[in-house]
This record gives C-alpha cells, sequence and structure tokens, in this order.
C-alpha cells in the first residue's frame, strides 16, 4: 500500500546519486576555517575576488569550469552556529550531482541537511519542474539513516502545511494508520461518543462542536520487555479559540496547532525506522475547536480522566486540555519516560521566539541533555523550570484545577504546571511547548511547517538505547 509515508522516502532517495561510477560529481568544499584553499588558481581567485566572495561569512561560490560548474565553495558562517548549514545549498545550487569534499567533521550533518532543504510542499500546485540535484553520499554515511531521519521531518512538515480543509481528525488518523502498517505497528482509534465511554472526557468537549468527530489515536511497536517511551501529541487541527474566539490575525496559521502530533509522528518514524529496542507508545489526541451551539463554554466545570475537576477559564486553552486526557492514559502504563510535544502558548514565543521550544522535564538533567543534543543537530530548545511556587496558581475555587492562571505571566510554565498535574506514575515527564513553524527560511529549515524537537529526542533515546 503506497502511503503518504512510503511516498515521501521514495522522494528522498532521489535525490541521492547512488551511481559509485559516475564521473560527474562537482565538489562542494566547506571552508570551516574560513580561508581560500590553496589549490585554487591565479584565475579562480581573481574570480572570487570580482564576485566578493567572503570564505568567513555564509553563502556559496561557483567555481566555472568547461563544462559549466566545477566546483562549490561553501563559506564558514554559520557553520559552527548551524550543523544544518548545507541545507542553504540543496535549495540554490544548478542542476547537477554533487559531492562534498573529503575531511568533513561529522559529514552526517551536511548529507542530512541536503534532503531537508531540499523540501518543497507541493500538494496544491502539481508536479511540476523539479530540479534534479543529486547529493554523493559522503564515505561512511548510512544512506537508510539519512533517510530515515529526513522522510520522518518531511511527514511532519507535510502534516503541518496541509490546511485543515484537508487535515482534520480523520486524515491525522489515516496518516498515523498509513505509518503504522509501513512498521508494522498496531494502531487503534476511539473515536467520537465513545471517548466518553472510554473515560476520555476532556478530548470529547473540546471537539465536540465540530462535525469532524474527536479522536484518541493510538500506535504501539516494538518488544514488549524493552523500556517504556510514550509520546503523546497535541492534534487540534484548527483552533478558532471556540467560544472565546481568536482575532482574525491569530486565527490565519491555525492550521498548525496539530503541530504536536505531526512531531510525535516524526519522532515514531525515527524510532520504528531505527528498530531501537523500545516498547514505543504513540498517543494524539486529535479534535478541532470550533464554534457551536454544543461548544465548551467559559465557566464549565469538567471532570477529567483521573477524576480531577477542571474549570474552564478560557476556551483557548484547549490544548491542555485534550493533552490532559491522554497522559492521563499514558501514565496507567508507569512508562519510563513520557515526552509530550504541542503547539500549547504563545507566551513561550513571547519568551524564546520561534526557533527555540521552551522544554519542562521532572527530571532536569534529562531536558539539559536533550537540549545540548538538539544544539549539537540543529534542533534546539532550551530548558525552562516547572516552578513548583506557580502551582497553586491553577488552583481553582469552584473545581480542583483551573485550565489557565489569574495572569498573562509565565504563560507557558503554567500550561506545563497544569500538564504536569496528570502525569504520577510515569518515571520521566518531558514536555515541549514547539511552535511547530518556521516563519523565515533557514539553512535546512524552509518557511512553513516544522516538527521542532523530534530529532533531538530520537537522538537522545538513540544514545540512551541502542546499546542494549
Amino acid at each position: 500500500m503506497t502511503t503518504l509515508y512510503s511516498k515521501i522516502r521514495d522522494d528522498i532517495q532521489s535525490l541521492f546519486d547512488t551511481d559509485d561510477a559516475a564521473t560527474d560529481i562537482r565538489p562542494i568544499h566547506i571552508l570551516g576555517d574560513g580561508k581560500l584553499p590553496q589549490w585554487l588558481t591565479p584565475e579562480q581567485r581573481g574570480w572570487l575576488e570580482g564576485t566578493a566572495f567572503d570564505p568567513k561569512a555564509a553563502g556559496h561560490a561557483l567555481l566555472p569550469g568547461s563544462n559549466g560548474v566545477q566546483a562549490v565553495l561553501a563559506g564558514a558562517g554559520g557553520q559552527e552556529d548551524s550543523p544544518l548549514s548545507a541545507g542553504g545549498l540543496s535549495a540554490t545550487l544548478p542542476e547537477g550531482a554533487y559531492g562534498f569534499a573529503s575531511g568533513i567533521e561529522n559529514p552526517e550533518h551536511p548529507a542530512l541537511a541536503w534532503a531537508l532543504g531540499h523540501y518543497i510542499f507541493r500538494r496544491y500546485k502539481g508536479d511540476g519542474p523539479k530540479k534534479s540535484r543529486r547529493l554523493r553520499m559522503p564515505e561512511g554515511v548510512d544512506v537508510n539513516q539519512i533517510v530515515n531521519m529526513a522522510a520522518a521531518v518531511w511527514l511532519g512538515r507535510d502534516l503541518i502545511n496541509t490546511p485543515a480543509n484537508d487535515m482534520g481528525p480523520g486524515e491525522l488518523e489515516e496518516t498515523s494508520r498509513g505509518l503504522a502498517s509501513f512498521f508494522g505497528a498496531e494502531c487503534s482509534v476511539i473515536n467520537g461518543d465513545e471517548l466518553l465511554e472510554k473515560n476520555l472526557p476532556l478530548i470529547h468537549a473540546v471537539g465536540r462542536a465540530s462535525p469532524r468527530t474527536p479522536r484518541l489515536i493510538e500506535l504501539r511497536w516494538g518488544d514488549e520487555s524493552t523500556p517504556k517511551v510514550t509520546i503523546v501529541g497535541k492534534g487540534i487541527c484548527f483552533d478558532t479559540g471556540g467560544l472565546n474566539l481568536k482575532p482574525g490575525n491569530t486565527m490565519d496559521l491555525m492550521k498548525k496547532d496539530m503541530g504536536g502530533s505531526a512531531a510525535v509522528l516524526a519522532l515514531a518514524a525515527m524510532i520504528m525506522g531505527a528498530k531501537l529496542p523500545v516498547r514505543l507508545r504513540v498517543l494524539i489526541a486529535a479534535a478541532e475547536n470550533s464554534v457551536a451551539g454544543n461548544a465548551l463554554r467559559p465557566g464549565d466545570i469538567l471532570k477529567s480522566r483521573t477524576g480531577l475537576h477542571v474549570e474552564i477559564g478560557n476556551t483557548d486553552a484547549e490544548g491542555r486540555l485534550v493533552l490532559a486526557d491522554a497522559l492521563a492514559l499514558a501514565d496507567e502504563d508507569k512508562p519510563d519516560h513520557i515526552f509530550s510535544l504541542a503547539t500549547l502558548t504563545g507566551a513561550a514565543r513571547v519568551a524564546l521566539g520561534a526557533d527555540l521550544p521552551p522544554v519542562y522535564s521532572t527530571n532536569i538533567a534529562l531536558a539539559q541533555a536533550i537540549a545540548a543534543t538538539g544544539t549539537d543537530i540543529g534542533d534546539p530548545s532550551w530548558p525552562m523550570p516547572l516552578w513548583a511556587p506557580y502551582d497553586k496558581m491553577i488552583d481553582s475555587k469552584l473545581g480542583d484545577i483551573r485550565n489557565i492562571g489569574p495572569s498573562p505571566f509565565a504563560g507557558s510554565i503554567i500550561a506545563a504546571l497544569f500538564l504536569n498535574r496528570f502525569v504520577k506514575s510515569a518515571k520521566h515527564y518531558t514536555h515541549f511547548d514547539i511552535y511547530g513553524w518556521v516563519p523565515k527560511t533557514l539553512p535546512g529549515k524552509p518557511a512553513g511547517g516544522e516538527p521542532q524537537c523530534a530529532r533531538a529526542i530520537f537522538e537522545y533515546l538513540k544514545g540512551a538505547y541502542s546499546d542494549r
């Protein structure tokens, strides 16, 4: 069966030149030291001087030859700061076959960046002409590993970029089932009013106003005797804000409010593709936060899966509600790790901007380790505290807990503390408040949807469990 994920893998495979006998490979020289190579001819040095190429800056220069481009020089600017800097090359070089010159440290970084930078969301533009820029895989780099990683990221990007008319809870379910089929995982779904029967009332309450029924999507994969890793994603396929309706200028990107579920599916694809020795469980709380006569109201008090009564202070703080039920379900299994990913708060963007998601954990050393790993691979995050003195701010006078605090201060921390109330038995709980979007193209990260932190979590898990 052809799935979105399998099609993406085929597209990425075509980006790499597998013909070892090919002689038309144009070398790419990354000038990590910021100096021009000694082997340049006087004519080439004159050419670079005439084009004002600065080897210490970002950017690249094409060295002309008798048959077109002879070689590519990539400036040092940003090389240390961005392991994905080579992703800017795959998006801009002329058609042809290329290969990185020898001596590159961590050659898997530019190889992955090549694939990530080549991404274009084409669903509504037809096939169109595709420029063929192929890369000879650097020596010692496993092409399957690169394809696995890139395909997972492309999948997450495609899901986020797809508008809500074509990416609702049902389409998230379809994608999840396709991914499960590809990797031989189990997939089950609790849909509509069955959520009430299965004691997932908050997911139902958030999604009941939409004609597209809410659901809890679950994938299970791996040996049951291995460490339990559960990943939970917010799948709000469109967020109007509910009866606390968002203004128009903040609603136009709300197709990306399922970015947490996209990141979770990307992470799951990485884990299964690498065959990590873990017992993986994926939980996606999928719903639309819509407006209708039966919509969730400010002031409502709802019983959650754990029995805690949640007072609704604002219907636009709905993501933490669906996650609360999903996290409670995840916690019942007493896993070694629960990771949640969600486009949860604007406060996180005010604090850290679009590129740097905050990470909260019951184990601060774990958050710091993931953040350090993310910095090394160009998928950053920043550890933030589950600041216990703020926890009382979400106490409710009428129920057990409110879904918002009394002021806009510390909004991202308050949201993380709310989620933490629903996790009691997991050994470690770690939450990422992602943006899920790149406002302006960066090397290896085209503008648009981005499954932030998925690669960083995967690399951490690979380091923790791959030697088992």
